[in-house]
């Protein structure tokens, strides 16, 4: 029977002529789902035999991830700041580069026992209002997106997580469906401009979904519409933190001041790429 360490491998092998970059490191991490084990386990049992069935799901992964499906979708889950969330077909796959909006909340409230009140827009599987709510324990916050199947999936993720009770999620247009005060309003919306959807890398453009990406000829579609909501949604002292894309921070904070905020900071993510928008009612722009 075949051993684990020598699926890894041969599973590594697989991924580097599909061209993965650190090939063994995605192996291990296949591998060790399909076995349903941590890469502790992995790692300290390199040699335990792994069964006929339990190779066929593993070959079964590789076949989808040789074909740039994200292990994440192949799964139905995505670790989100130290957070587990199920993924659908109409939520946006969390990425590493959206906790820069999470870390600008939190430096703006230094209070982490703060009743705040959190509002994200385009919520999809909920993680950026869960994420703060598992931050702020007498916080609460609502989530809206367009669409049905986001708001029940992000709904599901707040029970898995023991949020319910502070979490509220509704269908709706953006901020429209709303009209109280909120300490921050968060939001990751579609911002790939619509003629550069087809050069968005195959895992994005092929397993995303198209109404998450989309952000209109110029990418700053849903900005626009989200800004118009603000001045009435954010709080005298609240703040709007949202993701943008590569070279888009100067024009949406341009978008932010048009509609009477000021821009309060732009926050880089780990690649050094300005990542988050930060916005405040009135006050001094930077």
């Amino acid at each position: 029977m075949e051993t684990r360490d020598a699926l890894v491998a041969q599973v590594a092998v697989a991924l580097s002529a599909a061209g993965f970059e650190e090939p063994r490191r995605h192996a291990r991490r296949l591998v060790a789902s399909a076995l349903a084990i941590s890469r502790t386990d992995l790692f300290g049992h390199p040699d335990r035999a792994v069964d006929e069935q339990q190779i066929s799901r593993i070959r079964a992964m590789l076949g989808r991830m040789v074909e740039c499906e994200p292990l994440s979708r192949i799964l139905g889950k995505r670790e989100f700041w130290g957070l587990e969330f199920a993924l659908s077909a109409e939520t946006l796959d969390p990425r590493p580069e959206t906790e820069t909006v999470v870390e600008a909340v939190l430096r703006s409230n230094p209070n982490r026992l703060a009743p705040l009140r959190f509002l994200d827009l385009g919520t999809g599987t909920g993680c950026l209002l869960l994420a703060l709510l598992g931050e702020f324990p007498a916080a609460s916050g609502i989530g809206i997106d367009i669409a049905e199947d986001a708001i029940r999936t992000a709904a599901c993720n707040a029970v898995a997580l023991g949020f319910a009770d502070r979490a509220l999620f509704l269908v709706g247009d953006w901020g429209a469906a709303v009209s109280a005060k909120f300490d921050a309003v968060v939001a990751n919306p579609p911002y790939i401009a619509s003629g550069d959807l087809q050069l968005a890398p195959r895992e994005v453009a092929c397993y995303d979904p198209w109404r998450a990406l989309d952000g209109g000829e110029d990418g700053l579609r849903a900005h626009r519409a989200i800004a118009t909501h603000l001045p009435r949604l954010l709080a005298s002292n609240g703040i709007f933190a949202t993701e943008v894309g590569v070279d888009q921070a100067d024009a949406v904070g341009a978008v932010m001041r048009t509609a009477g905020l000021a821009l309060d900071g732009i926050e880089k993510d780990l690649a050094g790429i300005p990542r988050c928008v930060i916005a405040r009612p009135g006050g001094m722009a930077i």
